[in-house]
């Protein structure tokens, strides 16, 4: 008996490899260096990276979100992809990356700062300032769990694939409001 070959799943594994790789890297060269402007990029179109994102969340129990916005560069932009996975409140610290809905009902993708008793406050890597909603136990989505990077296009004339984009949920990276 013939086993099924292993290519597809074995070149999705190989490109979940090399983004959560290209992450690593972007990490140890933002402290080499200081936030750079610029959006990390991968050979890879979005439909593609939310496909292996979409399989990595159904073993994670994670929810697939893209990224619009500059804000949390060079960590993750427009055309990335995040993980997003549950988290108890009282199991944040201080430098987490997370997803919350702010008070205008947007989700928003940003770091924790500082804990009080009213809840954290949370700032994009780029912000000059802290967002003006604090991230509590009633507006937390989660913790940030994996980045993917693309190369942030759709594929043209493709609908079934541009569906998919259009159907993701968006984490905004965006300046403090």
């Amino acid at each position: 008996m013939k086993s099924a070959p292993a290519s597809s799943g074995l070149g999705s594994l190989v490109r979940i490899f090399f983004a959560a790789l290209a992450v690593v890297t972007l990490a140890r060269a933002e402290v080499a260096t200081g936030p750079a402007a610029v959006t990390p990029v991968c050979a890879v179109s979005l439909d593609t990276v939310l496909r292996d994102a979409g399989k990595l969340a159904e073993r994670a129990g994670a929810t697939v979100m893209r990224v619009e916005g500059s804000s949390m560069l060079p960590y993750f932009g427009d055309g990335s992809v995040l993980l997003v996975r549950t988290t108890e409140f009282d199991r944040l610290s201080a430098g987490g990356v997370v997803v919350y809905r702010n008070n205008f009902g947007e989700l928003v993708a940003h770091r924790l700062e500082t804990r009080s008793e009213a809840g954290w406050t949370v700032r994009g890597a780029n912000n000059a300032g802290n967002d003006s909603t604090l991230v509590t136990a009633d507006n937390l989505m989660g913790s940030v769990y994996v980045t993917f990077h693309s190369d942030a296009r759709m594929v043209p004339g493709v609908e079934l694939a541009n569906a998919l984009v259009k159907a993701t949920p968006v984490a905004l990276a965006a300046s403090a409001r």
